[in-house]
This record gives structure tokens, C-alpha cells and sequence, in this order.
């Protein structure tokens, strides 16, 4: 679900109690444990739980796939199919009218 604002905020309206995210190194792990602990500070009630990725897939992160789609690089093993048509057709060069 997308929305605006705090992260904490759309877990409150929508009634949970918890955030999963995803810690690929130590640089992962920084910055993922300062927010967390600034997300318990604004929401005490919200936690926030870490995942290690498998190490096929420990490699991958948003930015990079977003970068290799845009400079016409296949992200099919990267990315589920879904994700992978949405990046082309984003990243699809506009006709001129």
C-alpha cells in the first residue's frame, strides 16, 4: 500500500503493531536500527523487526536494479515479473507526438 507521511503514522491507522525490514550489511544495519529507534520514540507501540536476506539475493538492493532497468539492463533475475514489466514500461523511452 503506498502512502504519505511517517511510516509509524500509516502503521497506526491501519492497525499494526509491527515493521519488517530487511538488512543486507552493517551499513543496512545502522541506518535500519536509527530509524527504528526513532520510530519507537514517536510510536512506542510499533516494533520493528529485522530480516536477513538469503545470500542469492543479499546483493540486490532498489536502488541498483532501478539504475541497471533505466540504462536498458535486464532485471528479470532480480526482480519478480510484475516488478520487472512495470520497471521497462517506466523506463520505456516516450514517443514524440
Amino acid at each position: 500500500m503506498a502512502f504519505d507521511g511517517l511510516i509509524v503514522d500509516f502503521c497506526a491507522a491501519q492497525g499494526a503493531q509491527t515493521i519488517v525490514r530487511g538488512i543486507r550489511n552493517a551499513t543496512d544495519l545502522d541506518y535500519e536500527a536509527q530509524m527504528a529507534a526513532m520510530n519507537r520514540k514517536l510510536h512506542g507501540s510499533i516494533d520493528t523487526v529485522f530480516l536477513l536476506p538469503s545470500p542469492p539475493v543479499q546483493c540486490i538492493s532498489s536502488t541498483l536494479v532501478r539504475e541497471i532497468s533505466k540504462l536498458g539492463g535486464d532485471v528479470s533475475q532480480l526482480v519478480s515479473p510484475q516488478v520487472a514489466q512495470a520497471l521497462e514500461a517506466a523506463h520505456r523511452p516516450k514517443l514524440q507526438a
